[in-house]
């Protein structure tokens, strides 16, 4: 694997402190004042400081301290380094921004979806950095260990699931949970928009008698690029070629035309693509 560059790493840390801030932004002028509960440590320590009036900030920091002891000795040195930044410097700009009492609304909805979305475009950065901001993501790395069949997110949602209704059950606000749960829908949302930008392709498949004149047609009008899959049919136990073609979604439409145009009988089928990189898509260099 390619060493980072200083100049790599210097830039994959300043967008681990952007994404704090913004994370910070998100959670303690739009969730915390409207009581809209969140997950992972974070969300232990708000019910810590609702009992208590310790400071979020430091009560996170406390939480993460054994986590990152243990975990020193089983993940990359950059992912630690790098998380261990994003718990301080999120941590210290949640406890600095709750000292200007500042919340733009108090309407429980837009709190939730506003302050969903704007912790997760802050996670979402954090994360393309390579790093975390520490907490359920160091647990569930380790619970993926134990238990590999169970996906990385699912694991995290679980975990989300238990603290907020922890938070119901303990000063009985089951609406807050229930607009806890849009938040954490928001916060998912952003968090794939910033890793996988809006991607609005399709994975065409087409089974045509007429593939070559298909292909011409696709590649000389399109522009797009065709791959031939050799296939057989199950029941006829036929040879069939398989047209695999990536395009863009205004194209779909396009696409149908030539197929109707070109062979009625064929049969197609369309797939969203989550992510596409190459030539026409995007760039494969660029990591998430």
């Amino acid at each position: 694997m390619k060493k980072k560059t200083a100049r790599e790493i210097f830039a994959s840390y300043l967008i681990i402190a952007l994404g704090t801030v913004v994370y910070a932004a998100g959670f303690q002028f739009f969730l915390y004042p409207n009581s809209i509960i969140v997950g992972g440590l974070s969300g232990i320590a708000m019910i810590i400081n609702l009992l208590t009036d310790l400071p979020v900030g430091a009560l996170t920091v406390a939480l993460n301290i054994p986590l990152f002891v243990v975990a020193w000795r089983y993940f990359g040195k950059h992912f630690i380094v790098g998380s261990l930044v994003g718990v301080l410097l999120s941590s210290l700009f949640i406890d600095l921004f709750a000292l200007l009492k500042f919340s733009p609304t108090d309407d429980m909805l837009l709190a939730c979806i506003i302050g969903g979305a704007v912790k997760g475009i802050g996670l979402g950065l954090v994360y393309y950095a390579g790093a975390t901001t520490g907490g359920a993501d160091i647990i569930a790395k380790f619970l993926r260990r134990k238990f590999p069949y169970i996906n990385f997110g699912t694991i995290v949602l679980l975990m989300d699931c238990i603290i907020i209704i922890l938070f119901a059950a303990i000063f009985n606000k089951v609406e807050g949970a229930m607009y806890a749960v849009l938040a954490m829908i928001a916060v998912s949302k952003m968090i794939d928009l910033v890793l996988y930008g809006i991607d609005n392709s399709n994975v065409c498949y087409i089974i045509s008698e007429k593939s070559d004149e298909l292909i011409e047609y696709i590649t000389g009008t399109l522009h797009r690029g065709v791959t031939i899959l050799e296939g057989e049919g199950a029941y006829s136990h036929k040879s069939k070629q398989v047209l695999l073609c990536v395009i863009k979604r205004p194209q779909i439409s396009a696409i149908r035309k030539i197929i109707r145009t070109v062979d009625e009988n064929a049969f197609f089928i369309v797939t969203d693509a989550k992510n596409v990189f190459g030539r026409g898509f995007g760039d494969i260099s660029e990591q998430n």
